[in-house]
């Protein structure tokens, strides 16, 4: 719980914790980490701590999220780059088949996006209603913006 406190409210007892051998791999009843709790909170301090305490980047929890889809979706490029470098898997699908570049795009980051599709993140990958992540996008001008940086980049985003 002290991992999901905002804006390092909790980063002491984190500290404490830690200190005192607290297991980072430890889940909840929904088969959540600390990892999952802080990256939902935004917390990147959190985050980096729990890492070089041997958190994992590649545990899902019951509705097989890892941490990434939740950097993803609170649009956080500095914590997905984090789990990347720490071996997150990048195209790993959720319950709802939906990767962390489908929940980027539907809750509007278009940096966080572009970020994971620069890491090579698979744009024809479809959830299980068949959406493309690009068919998420909130309105016309994320879509442009995702679509336009891709195109900048040079990388081919699949759309229907």
């Amino acid at each position: 719980m002290a991992a999901s406190l905002p804006n390092g409210d909790g980063d002491e007892l984190v500290d404490k914790l830690l200190r005192k051998g607290a297991d980072v791999g430890m889940k909840n009843d929904m088969g959540q980490t600390a990892l999952h709790f802080c990256v939902s909170k935004n917390n990147l301090d959190v985050a980096r701590k729990l890492v070089a305490n041997g958190a994992s980047a590649r545990v899902k929890d019951k509705r097989s999220q890892l941490p990434l889809h939740r950097a993803a979706a609170v649009g956080s490029v500095p914590l997905i780059n984090l789990l990347l470098e720490n071996k997150s898997p990048l195209n790993a699908t959720d319950y709802a088949a939906q990767t962390a570049l489908h929940h980027a795009i539907s809750e509007g980051h278009g940096d966080a996006a572009l970020v994971l599709l620069k890491a090579g993140a698979e744009s024809d990958k479809k959830d299980v209603d068949g959406n493309l992540a690009i068919n998420l996008a909130p309105d016309a001008k994320i879509r442009k913006f995702v679509l336009q940086s891709a195109e900048r980049e040079g990388i081919d985003v699949v759309e229907t």
